[in-house]
């Protein structure tokens, strides 16, 4: 799978800028999962299967996974999304961040054992820290730039030569960075207006958005902030909100119901709409 192109074919054939990210946590699986040995792989797996047919990407993030010594149930379901959803792509979201030797291992980890299709990395120990991903041509580099929390500004709001620091990576990715189209950035949803700034710097470049749902960020100031010019370019993930919609063995309908409403929702603000849009 071409990352990029499946992500481009997600928002023209299935109408659709959501992301849903897969975060599972043990505490509040639903009841009847609780104690199995698969239970989330089971959990997400069939928050996967409600709701494939309204995202344009699915997100698991390693660290749910890990902390629970559950990566093989991690590899299992990046292979179910693969073969029961064919052409819906899979961020790993790592955010991994190293020298070039071990950003090679990191590198493997993400595209050879785990299958992803794109992976979310820490830019800032510069160009040959990402190299070895970019390395992998079908596979989207997804570069930290203006995250969601208050934090960040630390660092990212820092002036460097007359711009902010977030500015200059942004600039720097989609002007150096991104020779074979397979970049994209990470602005978070509490920032509107970063998020704009950062659209103008990247002119049509994929942007993950986290930060709508339980974070508080607003789905009509991100779409209006961050579509490209075609009503596309946007990843909004919503995790929690859509996650734990449901507490009972009907959860997975539950997630739907929010996924649906959620997805309606970004569409309703996209500009121009997609020449197929989905009922």
């Amino acid at each position: 799978m071409n990352f990029m192109h499946a992500l481009g074919s997600a928002w023209k054939d299935r109408n659709t800028l959501l992301c849903v990210g897969l975060d599972p946590d043990p505490a509040r699986l639903p009841a009847h999962l609780k104690g199995r040995p698969d239970a989330i792989l089971e959990f997400c797996r069939a928050i996967v299967d409600a709701t494939a047919d309204l995202v344009c990407c699915f997100k698991p993030q390693i660290a749910y996974f890990s902390a629970c010594r559950a990566e093989e149930q991690l590899e299992a379901l990046i292979a179910h999304v693969h073969t029961r959803h064919p052409g819906v792509p899979v961020i790993l979201d790592a955010k991994r961040g190293d020298i070039g030797s071990t950003a090679e291992q990191y590198a493997k980890e993400a595209f050879d054992r785990y299958q992803a299709d794109a992976v979310t990395i820490n830019p800032y120990l510069g160009r040959d820290s990402v190299a070895p991903y970019l390395a992998y041509r079908d596979k989207g580099i997804i570069l930290l730039c203006r995250t969601s929390n208050p934090g960040g500004s630390d660092l990212q709001f820092l002036d460097v030569g007359g711009e902010k620091l977030y500015e200059r990576l942004a600039r720097m990715v989609s002007e150096e960075w991104n020779e074979s189209g397979q970049c994209g950035l990470v602005v978070g949803a509490t920032f509107p207006r970063e998020i704009a700034r950062v659209r103008t710097l990247t002119g049509n470049m994929p942007l993950l958005v986290p930060g709508v749902g339980a974070q508080g960020g607003d789905i009509e100031t991100t779409v209006r902030a961050g579509c490209d010019g075609n009503g596309n370019g946007l990843m909004i993930n919503s995790s929690r909100a859509i996650l734990y919609a449901g507490s009972g063995e009907d959860y997975a309908e539950a997630s739907r119901i929010i996924a649906r409403e959620t997805r309606d929702a970004i569409n309703r603000y996209r500009a121009p709409a997609p020449a197929a849009a989905r009922p």
